[in-house]
């Protein structure tokens, strides 16, 4: 299987003009800041998938819906799901559009700290059908990746399935370039980390990379550091879009604006709102005992209800 995700630099502004605005949900007296829906989880292997400690994976994971599942009962009781190496996605929904606004719209918790940063780039799409699904158009939000022409578009990866238990994940991508996902069985035992729910024995990721900014400190392979970009990603200790403070459900997460939308040629576009987001793992690359960097996300908020609020 394929999932296709694009994005590029910044060209000149096109504005979107179709009649999507009848479909625009408008907030009810009854509506969230929180996220309420998992459309989709399709994690690239990783050690905490299938696992069933830390990773909270309860090994009945073997259908595509048990695994959205999944994906909303940990977010729902504030824990981290991770998508796993590049490509490695999830999308989500709200229970009422989020508004373009000046400045920040949206929010996505990670667990980044300093030295410790696992960057996910940002789609969003609005329901221009208005079926409720996100079956549209995705626009990536640039971040700084994009401006200063280091990420790489139209990246895709391929995994295979191990052959036997307790094996890493071979992959391969469309540079030519092979490698594993290391099998950590110090810290996470699990059988595989190739994705239980996904049937086929091989299945390909395709997005926009980041160029990898991990590297060994040590120099012994004792202390990895994992360094921040500057903004416009989550999971990402930036000093730029990281909300900090800690009196606030916000804590920890990274703030976007939909006016930093491009569509597939790279070119801006006009979003008076959006109703989906999705998450991409955007590194390729592992950083010895730590394992592959790989996003993490808890949750997905409308900042501007819970900044109107405070």
């Amino acid at each position: 299987m394929v999932f296709v995700l694009v994005a590029s630099s910044c060209n000149k502004d096109e504005v979107i003009t179709t009649d999507v605005e009848q479909f625009y949900r408008a907030k009810k007296s009854t509506s969230v800041a929180q996220w309420t829906t998992v459309f989709e989880y399709t994690p690239a292997p990783g050690q905490f998938i299938n696992e069933t400690k830390t990773g909270g994976f309860t090994g009945d994971e073997t259908t595509i819906q048990s695994a959205v599942n999944y994906a909303h009962k940990r977010m729902s009781d504030n824990l981290f799901v991770s998508l796993g190496g590049f490509g490695g996605y999830i999308v989500t929904g709200f229970d009422h559009s989020i508004d373009n606004v000046p400045g920040y719209d949206f929010a996505i918790k990670g667990n980044s700290f300093k030295g410790s940063s696992e960057p996910g780039i940002v789609w969003v799409m609005r329901d221009e059908n208005g079926d409720g699904r996100p079956n549209d158009t995705w626009y990536e939000l640039k971040g700084c990746g994009s401006e200063d022409k280091s990420a790489i578009q139209n990246y895709e990866v391929t995994y295979y399935r191990p052959e036997s238990a307790g094996s890493p994940v071979r992959w391969s991508d469309n540079l030519g370039n092979t490698g594993e996902i290391d099998y950590l069985k110090a810290y996470h035992n699990q059988e595989s980390y190739y994705p239980r729910w996904i049937t086929s024995d091989s299945y390909t990721l395709k997005g926009t990379f980041l160029k990898p900014k991990n590297y060994d400190k040590s120099g012994n392979g004792t202390y990895w550091v994992q360094d921040e970009y500057d903004w416009g990603y989550a999971d990402n200790f930036s000093a730029v879009d990281l909300y900090s403070s800690n009196d606030s459900e916000l804590k920890g997460c990274n703030l976007f604006d939909i006016s930093n939308a491009v569509d597939s040629n790279g070119t801006a576009v006009e979003l008076t709102f959006v109703d989906f987001i999705k998450v991409q793992t955007a590194c390729n690359t592992k950083s010895g005992w730590l394992g592959e960097n790989s996003t993490e996300v808890f949750g997905f908020y409308d900042y501007t209800m819970i900044n109107s609020s405070n």
